[in-house]
């Protein structure tokens, strides 16, 4: 035996007296108390470690990728460093923010700000972004644009950031330029999947119709899931061109795809597919009333249509709505004698069979996948009738996706209405699709409402999400006028108890936070 396996031999006698336990094995074992049992171990340990040998060393990455982007400015980069790392200051006592403002929610319009003016990551911070990118998915697109090539690099060494191999945007300055034909087929055939999106991204922005090619050169042998993500990229830029490689779509084998063709299709309204959904659809709903399909055939199942209802929906009405929701909204017109979308609206149309709300939700998700902002502004109606009198929905959520189809001008003014008439207790989801900075008045209209509401005594933690909004949203260069708002106002004798230095707490990490927000503006305009 040599001294290697002798070694070996007690480091293993050591292992058999620690789990069985001293008392158990005294007398024959190499140590007689804990204190020498763990003494002993301690010396075989450095006798192990030392008489390793070294490994010989791996071949060296090779450089990451250049990155022909500019670093941001100095104070840009010490900015960004505070973001990633959260630091906001000292937080009052009992768990409140007090007036510091949330540098974890300002991190998202630092990055947007940065892209907007086409910088790339400190590489110093590189690996922090990756890590922020990994624990916010919210914040993956944005983060990974940001780290670009130099991310990438780094995520094929460490298995914590692999994400970013398949949801990155590629990085700017490693891809081919798109008229380079050879060099466009080579990465489409080898890169990365992220490499590739962001190619598909390229060719697209160059040439709407070289997209489609691409994707036919490898659609066969393709994953599920990488064909339904790169059929999905080509909402950017959909036209008529695609509508020979969707129709071919709506036979794939993954019933995700076929969904996706089909939708994207329908966003088409002179497509073969919007014509002969607006045939079935046309052949359901009249002036007379509305008869929803029968039966569920082989070519509603190809052009997209889900048989299957989800719970508690009837299988006729689920038939009905994709059917509605799939025609080109042009050809109710002709079906009601020539009327505008709010004359349409405002029809009776099935009121006494109760086919209203389903036509209603119907034609509101129409107005939405085809972008038709005067059917969008009928199904919303005036901003001051009551939510649950609207003519086409009552749902918040359905206004929200609506609002999207409007000139952002006309959206702000809309939402800044409706607070004004309605308050803030059912705005938030139609404040998160107006542009930020909010619009004057629409800034003025939150404002005042919340000034309202602290007046009246209101309980203040229920307008806190509204508050945060206001944060990441409203005009930094409002922080001035609301500077009058900062002060505590005298407690309401029926009021919630310390709800008036709560409100004065807030309005001073508002206007904190929007003079925050301006600093970093700054900091990111180049010299």
């Amino acid at each position: 035996m040599d001294q290697g396996d002798e070694g070996y031999g007690e480091w293993e006698e050591l292992v058999a007296t620690a789990l069985l336990g001293t008392e158990r094995r005294r007398g024959g074992g190499p140590a007689g108390s804990p204190e020498a049992l763990l003494d002993a171990a301690a010396v075989h340990a450095v006798r192990r470690r030392a008489g390793l040998r070294p490994a010989e060393a791996g071949p060296r990455p090779d450089p990451a990728p250049h990155d022909p982007r500019p670093a941001p400015p100095e104070a840009a980069g010490r900015r960004l460093a505070q973001l990633l790392a959260g630091r906001s200051g000292p937080v009052a006592g009992g768990g409140r923010r007090g007036s510091a403002p949330d540098l974890t929610e300002l991190l998202p319009q630092w990055l947007a700000a940065a892209a907007r003016h086409g910088f790339r990551s400190p590489a110093a911070l590189v690996p922090a972004l990756l890590d922020a990118a990994r624990a916010r998915t919210d914040l993956r697109p944005q983060a990974l644009a940001l780290a670009g090539t130099r991310g990438l690099w780094l995520a094929r060494m460490n298995p914590d950031w692999r994400f970013a191999l398949r949801g990155g945007s590629g990085g700017a300055g490693e891809l081919p330029a798109v008229t380079d034909r050879a060099a466009v087929e080579r990465l489409w055939q080898e890169g990365l999947f992220a490499e590739r999106v962001a190619l598909l991204g390229a060719v697209r922005a160059h040439e709407a119709a070289a997209a489609p090619r691409l994707l036919t050169t490898t659609w066969a042998t393709e994953r599920a899931e990488d064909r339904l993500m790169f059929l999905d990229s080509l909402r950017v830029g959909l036209s008529m061109e695609d509508e020979p490689f969707l129709e071919a779509a709506l036979g794939d084998r993954s019933r995700n795809v076929r969904a996706t063709a089909a939708e994207l299709l329908s966003a088409l309204p002179t497509s073969a597919l919007a014509g002969r959904m607006a045939e079935r659809a046309l052949a359901c709903v009249g002036p007379e009333g509305v008869t929803p399909p029968a039966e569920c055939d082989a070519g509603m199942l190809r052009d997209g249509v889900v048989k299957r209802p989800p719970a508690g929906r009837g299988e006729r009405a689920w038939w009905l709505g994709q059917l509605v929701e799939a025609a080109p909204l042009s050809c109710w017109r002709e079906r009601f004698g020539g009327l505008d979308p709010a004359e349409t609206v405002a029809l009776p149309v099935a009121a006494g069979d109760g086919w209203t709300e389903e036509l209603h939700a119907a034609w509101c998700r129409a107005a939405v996948r085809q972008r038709d902002a005067p059917w969008s502004r009928a199904l919303l109606g005036p901003p001051s009738a009551p939510p649950a009198a609207g003519p086409g929905t009552a749902s918040l959520a359905e206004r929200a996706k609506l609002l999207e189809t409007l000139p952002h001008a006309e959206r702000a003014e809309w939402v800044a209405e409706f607070i004004r008439a309605h308050g803030l207790s059912e705005a938030f989801q139609l404040l998160g699709v107006c542009v930020v900075p909010w619009a004057g008045a629409l800034g003025r209209a939150v404002v005042d409402a919340l000034d309202t509401a602290r007046d009246a005594g209101s309980y203040p933690w229920s307008f806190s999400g509204v508050m945060g909004l206001a944060e990441r949203c409203l005009d930094p260069a409002e922080a001035g006028r609301l500077e009058a708002l900062t002060t505590a106002a005298e407690e309401l004798p029926d009021g919630t108890p310390g709800a008036a230095a709560y409100w004065a707490e807030a309005f001073q990490r508002l206007v904190s936070t929007l003079r925050l927000r301006a600093t970093m503006l700054a900091e990111l305009t180049p010299a």
